[in-house]
């Protein structure tokens, strides 16, 4: 059996899988009361940045500190799952999360597992960002990889044209793999921050730099011609489809930008 370890990030506490292949980690820890999970804020680690960079604080504390052969992140509402048919009630959703036997049996033969891809159908992934959130960041993301990797930039500029992609920042690889991502990653990330003046967004806005990781996961995985295999994503509890349909109609059509998570 692969030595696998796969992340949940989290901030608060929640009902957690039972199945060996899960480490719950509390996701900006530092100064924050105990929960009786791993902490981003131990070893190496951003943990104080967790109100700009989210789910990314807990991904670079694996990076740098976590010693595994394969690790992966998902969320404490959101895992993948082989399941075809599932429960409505949370506590029984959560027991046909991904095991680590069926991870290993699929990283047999790829480099990474992804969630099936997000479709947005009417509008491409960069006007998607445009319409719902604000989009100086993610501008200033591509003169960034222009600038230090141009090789991406390619892969970066189908953002424009693409209305499907890999989200959530949910996935599992190979550590030497993920080594590289990481580096890649928040080298571009920390350089974003230099130029881009958070404080004039508000907390829900601040966050852009885990939103624009969703995005550059494919950039890197495409133009790196890595091999992978699509699993289902589900999630815990329930969403509000209707709010969340309206929400996207109003954001492209009215340009309501979003306000808060769904």
């Amino acid at each position: 059996m692969k030595d696998i370890k796969v992340l949940v990030a989290t901030h608060k506490k929640y009902k957690m899988p039972s199945d060996k292949l899960y480490l719950p980690i509390h996701v900006g820890r530092e100064n924050k009361e105990y929960l009786g999970y791993q902490g981003d804020n131990e070893g190496e680690n951003i943990s104080d940045k967790n109100l700009k960079y989210s789910e990314l604080t807990g991904l670079y504390w694996a990076w740098k500190n976590l010693k595994a052969d394969y690790i992966g992140l998902v969320h404490y509402r959101r895992y993948f799952s082989l399941a075809k048919r599932l429960p409505k009630n949370p506590e029984e959703k959560i027991k046909n999360v991904l095991t680590l036997e069926q991870a290993d049996k699929i990283l047999e033969n790829v480099d990474i597992i992804l969630p099936k891809k997000r479709k947005y159908y009417i509008e491409s992934l960069y006007s998607h960002y445009k319409h719902t959130l604000h989009i100086e960041p993610l501008d200033e993301t591509r003169k960034i990889i222009e600038e230090k990797y141009p090789k991406y930039i390619e892969e970066m500029d189908k953002l424009y044209k693409r209305t499907s992609s890999h989200m959530f920042n949910m996935f599992i690889m190979k550590k030497e793999i993920l080594n590289n991502y990481c580096e890649w990653l928040f080298d571009i990330l920390f350089e974003l921050e230099k130029r881009i003046d958070v404080s004039k967004y508000d907390s829900f806005h601040a966050r852009f730099f885990g939103r624009i990781s969703e995005l550059l996961l494919d950039v890197w995985i495409n133009t790196n011609g890595l091999k992978y295999e699509e699993v289902r994503v589900i999630d815990i509890e329930n969403v509000n489809w209707i709010k969340k349909g309206w929400s996207f109609i109003n954001a492209k059509f009215i340009g309501k930008k979003y306000e808060k998570s769904f």
